[in-house]
């Protein structure tokens, strides 16, 4: 599985199922939650071996109408993230408010340490 698919996983119970890496489609209903790739610290062996799992930082970010209702899902995705056990997820940062002024969107961002 690609971490995109274990993050897909993970988050999909939440925003009425919409996820999506990168960017959401044109017009998608509010709210809904995005994520990205943003890093790693990849494991190297002197021997040459192949590491089982690769640690990746996760940034997701939530997009809504109004403030309050990012911090909730905001907290929702952190709880969600917090609970997925299998993946090691560690939280790097705090949520982060966001305002797009091209869409008129609140969000929040935050980005998680996790070994798939």
């Amino acid at each position: 599985m690609t971490p995109e698919d274990h993050i897909d996983a993970v988050l999909q119970h939440l925003a009425g199922g919409r996820v999506f890496p990168d960017v959401a489609p044109l017009n998608t209903e509010r709210p809904f939650v995005t994520y990205q790739l943003v890093g790693g610290a990849p494991d190297n062996y002197l021997s040459g071996d192949l590491p089982e799992k690769q640690q990746v930082r996760m940034q997701v970010n939530v997009w809504v109408d109004r403030r309050a209702e990012a911090s909730e899902i905001g907290m929702l995705v952190e709880d969600a993230m917090r609970s997925a056990a299998h993946l090691q997820v560690e939280v790097i940062t705090g949520r982060v408010a966001t305002y797009d002024e091209e869409t008129d969107l609140r969000g929040t961002m935050q980005d998680f340490s996790m070994y798939c």
